[in-house]
């Protein structure tokens, strides 16, 4: 962590949850700018052009035209019927799973291709782990003509081959990343170091509500709409209009942080399901990772350790600092669940719904199965939970465990 040089002081918590978190980028003690000089005034410029960019209406209509023509937004709220039977709740599920390439991460992408054409760079870089990330870069950068280069784990490449053909049938250039775990870890710290040198004719588009800022504030933005879309779907299909629950799985955390904005505000609670082997929010202490202060998995001389999950999105060792800010607040509620109970989630879910989830998402699913279960979801509750990708790109390594 030595070369994260800007160490911004710190500001008073915020009256208002899941807002703007000011020039200094704070949520509660969480967040800042933490990045070598070099990219301090990249930062700057980036979110002086969101600021600008949310604020204007025809960027605003611009981007919903994109989410509704490209994205296939708005995603719908499917009633898990069998599945809800079976555990006595009322279980419904937001279906990101069916945006175009598969996944929440286009919502984001979608944003910041927006906004890095806005600023006039013609090259997007990224880093991934499941490949969703990247695979939505690669489709961003070919819908507004720039090349992309995305940064990935060689772990991940072997997991999650078929996202690497479909980025490179894209035309996105995929850098293997050879140090450390090679997974998602290392693929974020090339990318950054990447762009280092590259600024002047690069965007770097960040994939999760993590980096410094404006990354957290602006991927929460462009996820809101999850969240927003969710909060008028329950309005029309829950008798109290509000769920009891709201569920989402957490790496860094982008799906979750677009849903729990939509709710924030009301009596649902709020539950990010991390994976046992990752678990920044509920395993983790303060530090310092890649331009953010936040929690990570360190050992007592604060070197940052490798997670792990069976989920290669999920594969990350800490947590963007809006959740953990969520979480000393006691707004929301981190838990973790097993690999085991994440293959047998989605199991369940595509034998009762004929729906097979990503791993990532499963973790989600796996709570609700286990907390319905142990009667940490009391009978007859209403649960919203954020399917948050599918499960194509995990048929391999689910053949290799079933």
């Amino acid at each position: 962590m030595g070369d994260l040089l800007i160490r911004p002081s710190r500001t008073p918590s915020r009256v208002r949850l899941m807002d703007d978190p000011g020039p200094l980028g704070r949520f509660g003690d969480y967040g800042g700018r933490y990045v070598p000089e070099s990219l301090i005034p990249a930062c700057r410029r980036i979110e002086e052009a969101f600021r600008n960019a949310w604020a204007d209406p025809a960027f605003q209509h611009q981007l919903a035209g994109l989410l509704a023509t490209h994205a296939g937004r708005p995603t719908p709220l499917t009633p898990a019927v069998r599945l809800s039977a079976e555990l006595g709740v009322t279980l419904l599920l937001k279906r990101e799973d069916l945006t175009h390439t598969g996944s929440h991460k286009i919502n984001n992408v979608i944003g910041q291709a927006l906004l890095a054409s806005r600023m006039g760079h013609r090259r997007l870089i990224a880093e991934t782990g499941a490949g969703q990330h990247g695979v939505a870069t690669a489709t961003a950068a070919a819908m507004f003509g720039m090349a992309a280069t995305v940064f990935m784990g060689e772990r991940d490449i072997e997991r999650q081959a078929l996202n690497v053909f479909r980025m490179r049938m894209l035309g996105a250039e995929v850098v293997p990343v050879r140090t450390g775990a090679r997974t998602l870890k290392d693929a974020t710290s090339e990318a950054m170091r990447h762009w280092v040198g590259s600024t002047a004719d690069s965007y770097y588009c960040m994939g999760s509500v993590l980096g410094p800022m404006p990354y957290p504030w602006m991927v929460r933005e462009f996820q809101r709409v999850i969240g927003d879309e969710a909060r008028r779907q329950c309005a029309t299909a829950l008798p109290a209009a509000v769920p009891d629950y709201v569920v989402a799985c957490v790496g860094g955390g982008s799906n979750a942080a677009g849903t729990f904005a939509g709710f924030v505000d009301t009596t649902a609670k709020l539950i990010g399901v991390e994976a046992e082997g990752g678990a920044g929010a509920t395993r983790g202490s303060l530090g310092v990772l890649h331009g953010v202060r936040s929690m990570f998995l360190q050992d007592d001389d604060g070197q940052v350790l490798e997670a792990h999950s069976i989920a290669a999105g999920l594969d990350y060792p800490g947590i963007g600092p809006e959740h953990v800010h969520l979480r000393d607040l006691g707004r929301a509620r981190y838990v973790t669940v097993t690999d085991a109970e994440v293959v047998d989630a989605v199991v369940r879910l595509a034998r009762t719904e004929g729906i097979v989830a990503a791993l990532e998402s499963a973790h989600a699913v796996a709570w609700v199965i286990r907390a319905a279960a142990d009667g940490t979801l009391p009978a007859g509750s209403t649960v919203l939970l954020t399917l948050s990708g599918r499960g194509d790109k995990d048929i391999s390594a689910l053949k290799e465990l079933l």
